[in-house]
């Protein structure tokens, strides 16, 4: 485990030897409720390197060192996301073995399945929902963690050898640099919506308030106690509270501690003494704009992708999703950002 700056400095100038490295990530969101980068994985060549972003050591030697090599990763979205917001880390090149796989066909691309196909290992299990903030880390969840990407260099060899043979390389290399330019794009919700969980959608306007109210309350106690929303209180039991307020009942939560009961209690009655004209409105469906012929032209638009698919022996919403083909159906210029040149040349574009 690299966890002092001596060690890191260690590293580096054998890291630059290589072109590619593996990278990968462990953070502890299901343990806190103020997600933090707890390890970083790094392969190359034949080493595994253990890094601890949690140990007081500068990590900038290691940003300007990634930033200059070609990052393979399983999946890039949710580690290029936190590796940028951790340390604002500059990345130019990837090699994604989720999109390599896609690219070949494959229809199992997990680690494990990728690495059981091409290596004929199994990788344990175990350690996914494992607390990467504990020190010293276990030695499973090391190994587990090392696992994660010793095996991605060879993998991305063999992975690009068959699509170099297939004459796909330059399809993969386009979809590699708009994924990693859709990790640019924020993905924060709108503040007024946070609340807005799965199964409120079809709430009544006043219970839609109580559960509202409730949401806030609870996410104010994780912050408070750094912990995730859901130790505080299940969604599905924010749901059936909101139901139970409105009809005149008192939710019975003995678990949660009297100071918490007390909040939650009050949270949910000052949102039952809102006038109507305070309670949220459901949200509007987004409805598509149907141009004359819009159908017929997301009909035309799917048998020319379908036709593709089973050519190529390709999943068909690889090549373009449904959105897609609805939302160059209603607007032939979004074709530009909705779809890579590849996907655009299929469809004829």
């Amino acid at each position: 485990m690299i966890a002092s700056d001596s060690q890191l400095a260690g590293i580096i100038p054998q890291l630059r030897q290589f072109e590619r490295v593996a990278v990968d990530t462990e953070a502890d969101s299901l343990h806190c409720y103020y997600e933090k980068l707890c390890l970083i994985q790094l392969t190359y060549d034949s080493e595994d390197i253990l890094v601890d972003p949690l140990a007081s050591l500068d990590l900038q030697p290691l940003c300007t060192a990634l930033a200059e090599r070609e990052i393979v990763l399983q999946g890039m979205d949710f580690d290029l996301r936190l590796l940028r917001r951790s340390f604002d880390l500059p990345v130019s090149r990837v090699f994604d073995t989720v999109i390599a796989a896609r690219m070949l066909g494959l229809r199992e691309f997990s680690l494990a399945a990728l690495v059981q196909q091409y290596f004929d290992v199994t990788l344990a299990k175990g350690s996914q929902k494992a607390n990467w903030a504990r020190r010293p880390l276990p030695h499973a969840m090391a190994a587990y963690a090392k696992n994660d990407t010793h095996f991605l260099l060879p993998l991305a060899a063999k992975m690009e050898e068959q699509m170099q043979a297939l004459g796909r390389l330059g399809w993969f290399r386009q979809s590699c640099q708009r994924a990693l330019e859709q990790t640019l794009v924020s993905r924060e919700r709108d503040p007024d919506d946070t609340w807005r969980i799965t199964g409120s959608g079809t709430l009544p306007p006043q219970t839609g308030a109580v559960l509202r109210a409730i949401w806030h309350w609870r996410d104010r106690e994780a912050q408070q106690a750094d912990r995730p929303s859901f130790h505080i209180l299940q969604n599905s039991a924010m749901i059936e509270a909101a139901k139970q307020f409105v009809v005149g009942d008192t939710p019975d939560f003995r678990h949660l501690s009297d100071r918490r009961r007390r909040g939650f209690l009050e949270a949910a009655r000052a949102a039952l003494d809102l006038p109507e004209s305070a309670w949220p409105q459901r949200s509007p469906r987004l409805s598509r704009t149907r141009t004359p012929g819009f159908d017929k032209k997301v009909e035309e638009l799917r048998r020319r992708r379908d036709h593709h698919a089973k050519e190529l022996a390709l999943d068909p919403a690889f090549i373009a999703p449904r959105s897609a083909l609805e939302g160059i159906a209603a607007e032939p210029s979004r074709s530009q950002t909705l779809l890579v040149q590849w996907q655009r040349d299929l469809l004829g574009l």
